[in-house]
């Protein structure tokens, strides 16, 4: 009752107050004005709950990502990200990728290589490798995407010593240095940190020798420790990756990439074993030794298995010139860099771009005050023939030979000659045998011009278009012969009209589909082969192009099927007349080869004496046979194809 008697009435008169008379006057009473009711100091319930809703969201998201980044290494978030991106990518390329937007393609090709780049480096880690892995065989990517790929290097900020003292603690039981530590000296600032390691110098304390006396030599050595993230984030990238790749291939550019997700990522799982990494350094050592043309050549540093674990890997330092360290490597070798070798007009050729990795150490070797014999053409014919060999008669493969893996240094057996030394043995592939000797077949075929011998290896392999395979395994543009005229042979070529960029690019599909016809059968190798010939390719055009680098890949192919002691007697001896034919078929390649080096003489002696001699570009014959291969690659294929995909 008291209740109903203290509401408001809905026919009550107002009143106003007027400060002239100080007295208020009674309106007249207005039926249905009722007086408003006051503003509620709290929010409306409704606002109150999403309020609420939001902070806990909020607080539970930071709760995870703390606890992700403590625990699991980021591992989730870093995975959202790669979603997210990819997500962006897909749609960006369903909504953009049309005839209508040709013209806005190149602009597409952009953020998307912006993308993917963004993705890789914020990520680190294996994402590193990975985008390595696919930057391999990049040249079939659109151009922004090859630059992206190339400028990929593998750098990362340093581990605290902390981290680095707990993982030698949990891995060898003891700290790294101290009374009781692994070394009597240890060097707490690492020479060289990467996305999954980092390297430090240390001294192994003195042995005992068979007098009962401590060595006087002092033995120092790379140690070389797994970041703890790394182990932690394996699974999760791996796992994106396949992810990744399914989608590219079945939403957003419908070509066949899938097929080597599992190659790639069994074989990254290995790099970060690092008692496999010492057990391919002791193997290649041992095939070094039992080849006479290498053995004195080249040197695999020694491990120290005792210090080595999954996580930790001790191996013998060595003093030495970095090969991405182009004017120390001329100064130790007696040479003044040739214009080939130091031009840089083309801000992606190979000068440029063959530089130097942050992984390795750097170089600590006192330059002689004699030069070296042989010049930079013995380092180069070195190189191309210890990789040869690895591909043709070991079939064991190092796939990570980019210039910083490479040492050079006076022989310890003859002073007046250099010696390579290489590092970085986490990366191996075995080449089955008989993929060997199709591998050789291939090698011969391809540079004598046999359409036919190329066609059988390729449509084994599961591959079509073999102009197109033998081009871009010579890198250099290959048309084989087919043993019989073209219909339009004497005929002028017909003028034609150009193509869209949206033309181009389904050009580029439709040759790959035809390239790649079979996936199942390709065999995986290739992958990492090709990774191998790109930066032994761009060694070698950083410097001038010093070596025939076709030719010496092409004589350890064909001599090492004459070589292989397990065919019959027969079979060597066809193999061994094989070889002497495609000796005289590499005769051919021989007067290319010197006819470029004497007009590129030619051109620098004239500029030297200021004749007017120019040398454009930088690479002699190798940047010669990338230029023309770039060209067919357009012509013929469809195919843009950038100089930096040339270098590895």
């Amino acid at each position: 009752m008291w209740n109903l008697c203290l509401q408001p009435s809905r026919h009550l008169s107002r009143t106003t107050f007027h400060p002239q008379h100080g007295s208020s006057r009674r309106l007249s009473s207005i039926p249905g004005a009722a007086i408003p009711k006051p503003r509620s100091l709290h929010p409306p319930r409704r606002l109150q709950k999403l309020v609420r809703r939001t902070g806990f969201t909020l607080v539970g998201l930071g709760a995870v990502y703390i606890v992700d980044k403590t625990y699991n290494a980021s591992s989730i978030f870093r995975n959202l990200r790669t979603l997210w991106t990819c997500a962006m990518i897909t749609f960006d390329y369903k909504w953009n990728f049309t005839p209508e937007k040709s013209d806005l393609i190149p602009e597409l090709h952009e953020r998307v290589a912006q993308r993917v780049y963004d993705l890789l480096t914020s990520n680190g880690g294996l994402y590193i490798k990975i985008g390595q892995a696919i930057g391999a065989n990049a040249a079939v990517l659109p151009p922004p995407m090859q630059v992206k790929f190339a400028s990929l290097f593998d750098d990362a900020p340093q581990i605290p010593y902390s981290v680095v003292h707990n993982v030698f603690v949990k891995e060898l039981g003891r700290p790294p240095s101290g009374p009781d530590g692994v070394f009597e000296i240890f060097e707490e600032t690492a020479v060289a940190s990467a996305s999954i390691a980092q390297v430090h110098k240390a001294k192994l304390w003195p042995q005992i020798g068979p007098d009962g006396k401590p060595e006087k030599e002092e033995k120092w050595v790379a140690v070389k420790f797994q970041k703890p993230d790394v182990s932690h984030q394996m699974n999760w990238d791996l796992g994106a990756y396949r992810l990744v790749m399914w989608m590219f291939e079945n939403w957003a550019f419908d070509l066949p990439v899938y097929f080597i997700v599992d190659f790639v990522s069994d074989h990254l799982r290995q790099e970060l074993d690092f008692v496999r990494e010492a057990d391919n350094a002791r193997q290649t050592a041992e095939f070094v030794a039992n080849e006479p043309l290498l053995r004195d050549k080249v040197y695999i540093p020694k491990v120290y298995p005792e210090y080595s674990t999954k996580k930790v890997m001790v191996a013998e330092w060595i003093d030495g010139v970095r090969l991405s360290d182009k004017e120390g490597i001329f100064r130790l070798m007696g040479e003044r860099p040739s214009s080939s070798a130091t031009s840089s007009s083309d801000p992606y050729s190979a000068a440029a771009l063959v530089s130097s990795p942050p992984m390795s150490p750097a170089s600590s070797l006192h330059i002689p005050a004699k030069p070296l014999k042989g010049g930079v053409s013995a380092i180069m014919k070195t190189m191309v023939e210890l990789f040869s060999a690895q591909m043709f008669e070991w079939g064991w493969v190092h796939c990570d030979p980019h210039p910083g893996n490479v040492l050079v240094r006076p022989s310890p057996l003859d002073p007046r000659k250099p010696q390579l030394v290489l590092l970085d043995h986490g990366l191996y592939v075995r080449v089955p045998e008989e993929f060997k000797r199709d591998w050789v077949k291939l090698w011969r075929s391809m540079l004598a011009g046999n359409y036919q011998g190329v066609e059988d290896v390729t449509k084994r392999w599961g591959f079509g278009l073999p102009d197109l395979m033998a081009s871009f395994t010579l890198m250099r543009p290959t048309i084989l012969r087919k043993g019989r005229k073209r219909k339009d042979e004497g005929e002028k070529p017909k003028e034609r009209k150009p193509l869209t960029q949206y033309e181009i690019s389904v050009l580029m599909k439709q040759k790959l589909r035809e390239f790649l016809s079979d996936t199942d059968r390709m065999p995986k190798v290739l992958i990492f082969l090709t990774r191998n010939m790109r930066m032994v390719q761009g060694n070698n055009q950083s410097f001038g192009s010093p070596v025939n680098r076709i030719k010496i890949t092409g004589y350890w192919a064909s001599r090492s099927q004459m070589r292989n002691t397990k065919l019959p007697f027969i079979e060597r001896l066809k193999e061994w007349w094989h070889h002497v034919v495609f000796q005289a078929i590499m005769f051919q390649l021989d007067i290319i080869f010197w006819k470029s080096r004497f007009l590129q003489w030619f051109s620098s002696l004239r500029a030297r004496f200021h004749l007017g001699g120019t040398r454009k570009g930088g690479g002699g014959f190798e940047e010669e046979l990338e230029k023309s291969m770039r060209g067919f690659a357009k012509d013929n294929l469809g195919i843009e194809v950038n100089s930096e995909m040339f270098v590895g």
